[in-house]
């Protein structure tokens, strides 16, 4: 999953497969977080879901900030 942000601020949420990414359609990639097993496996077996509810906390919001503020 990924936040971008578009030329005129607005934020959007998308999905990319292939290694494809927002920049490919025009958008500033902000924060992507990733559900595939790999990214969570050895902190959370397969526990995804409990992956996905710790994102508040494993997003260094202030760099998400940053990217934002630089688009």
């Amino acid at each position: 999953a990924w936040l971008a942000a578009d030329a005129k601020g607005r934020l959007r949420v998308g999905k990319y497969a292939g290694g494809e990414n927002p920049v490919s359609d025009g958008l500033t990639p902000i924060v992507c977080f990733d559900v595939w097993e790999h990214a969570y496996y050895l902190d959370y077996q397969n526990r995804r879901a409990d992956h996905v509810r710790a994102l508040w906390g494993i997003v260094d919001w202030r760099i998400a900030e940053q990217r934002y503020e630089a688009r």
